[in-house]
């Protein structure tokens, strides 16, 4: 028998559409021999819709009419299991409830990658891929991952924090601390958001305004921090759970200028096709780095992924000064681009099988989980009395 699998992705986030090549990309590496695959698009206002014609990415280009073609779903918890369950029935059709054995979601961004999705499959008691609510929370919020990895003597770079009301009510103040405490060049970026949405590299005092204000349209929290000179980028996956996890092969992305930016991660395939996602980015692998050093970043990402309590595939960014060979973790995403598939077919590992693989560390989870209590058996309510209706005041 199958195992149905709910894809979710898309949400209400400002990598919605990233979300929908990650997802078709997964969907069609997927073994449909052993998966029953669910797509579930859940639009910018959080309703959820889903179809067959989701497996093509081409029928995403008018997303109103996939819309009108699909059916609006939601899911109920039942003692034998949770159910996709559509929310109009069609007069005279009979549709079934579908029993789902396991929640796959493809979401990047804020209210959904940030432990949003997570919480909703908790409360539902539907196993999951991906992190739970902590460790996709902590990954996202970038001020609260450099105290985490700090707290585990892991190399980060200091920031200042500051929300954009603070820098509003007194510009001087914030200005004057980030130039005493970090200086220019820096890096002025929004704490929780990804694809480098919103990201400045910053020279000069002139310069700090706007890209204050650019950060803080995208969110109300911000953070300044020293931006390394002599730049290389490089990046790492991480595949595994609580109990064991394995690094891939590092990648070098290529940049077309001093940051990496959303257009170079997402929009590098205009020219010669559509876009494929991460997929897209020209990047080298592995990286053109010493096999030292390149051990040293897996070495990190592994203690990395452990010390937030990750579990699935992540991939794990690091600034690296090209003089110094210092490396510093910049951010972790919880949910990357495409899955990060291409640098584990690069270590060994190919698409499907990576898909496998979460599938098991999911399920494994689960298993774990059935063994905790999360109730006690009490009589507490026996003996608890308001008093008569209506009265003020009473106690227990």
């Amino acid at each position: 028998m199958k195992t149905n699998i709910a894809v979710f992705f898309g949400c209400r986030s400002v990598e919605h559409e990233v979300s929908i090549i990650s997802a078709v990309q997964a969907m069609r590496a997927a073994d449909r021999e052993k998966y029953e695959l669910l797509p579930v698009y859940v639009d910018k206002s959080g309703a959820m819709y889903q179809s067959d014609k989701m497996f093509e990415i081409e029928n995403f280009r008018d997303i109103e009419k996939l819309i009108s073609d699909s059916s609006e779903v939601t899911f109920i918890k039942r003692p034998d299991g949770v159910f996709m369950h559509p929310v109009n029935k069609k007069v005279f059709k009979k549709v079934k409830d579908i029993k789902i054995d396991l929640a796959f979601p493809i979401v990047h961004g804020t209210n959904c990658e940030d432990g949003t999705i997570a919480g909703y499959f908790e409360f539902l008691g539907l196993p999951y891929i991906s992190c739970d609510i902590i460790s996709a929370a902590v990954g996202m919020d970038k001020a609260v991952f450099k105290d985490v990895l700090k707290s585990a003597g892991l190399p980060v770079l200091d920031c200042v924090r500051f929300t954009a009301r603070e820098y509003l009510l007194d510009t001087a103040a914030i200005t004057g601390k980030i130039e005493k405490q970090v200086g220019f060049p820096l890096i002025i970026k929004p704490v929780n958001l990804g694809s480098s949405v919103g990201i400045s590299k910053v020279k000069t005092a002139a310069e700090l305004d706007e890209a204050i204000r650019l950060a803080a349209s995208f969110a109300d929290k911000l953070l300044a921090e020293r931006a390394v000179e002599n730049l290389r980028e490089i990046n790492c996956s991480v595949l595994g759970d609580s109990d064991e996890c394995t690094a891939s092969v590092c990648e070098e992305p290529f940049m077309h200028d001093e940051i990496l930016s959303y257009k170079d991660k997402y929009e590098g395939g205009t020219k010669e096709g559509p876009s494929k996602g991460m997929a897209s980015l020209g990047r080298k692998i592995p990286a053109d780095i010493p096999d030292e050093l390149s051990d040293k970043i897996k070495d990190i990402s592994c203690k990395i992924f452990k010390a937030i309590g990750a579990s699935g595939v992540v991939r794990i960014d690091y600034l690296m000064d090209n003089k110094t060979g210092e490396v510093f973790a910049n951010e972790i995403n919880t949910i990357p681009g495409s899955l990060a598939f291409y640098l584990w077919e690069a270590s060994g590992l190919s698409y499907k099988q990576l898909i496998d693989k979460l599938v098991d560390i999911a399920f494994r989870r689960e298993r774990k989980r059935d063994n905790l209590k999360f109730t006690i058996d009490t009589n507490i309510l026996s003996g608890v009395s308001f008093g008569s209706k209506g009265s003020k005041g009473s106690k227990f």
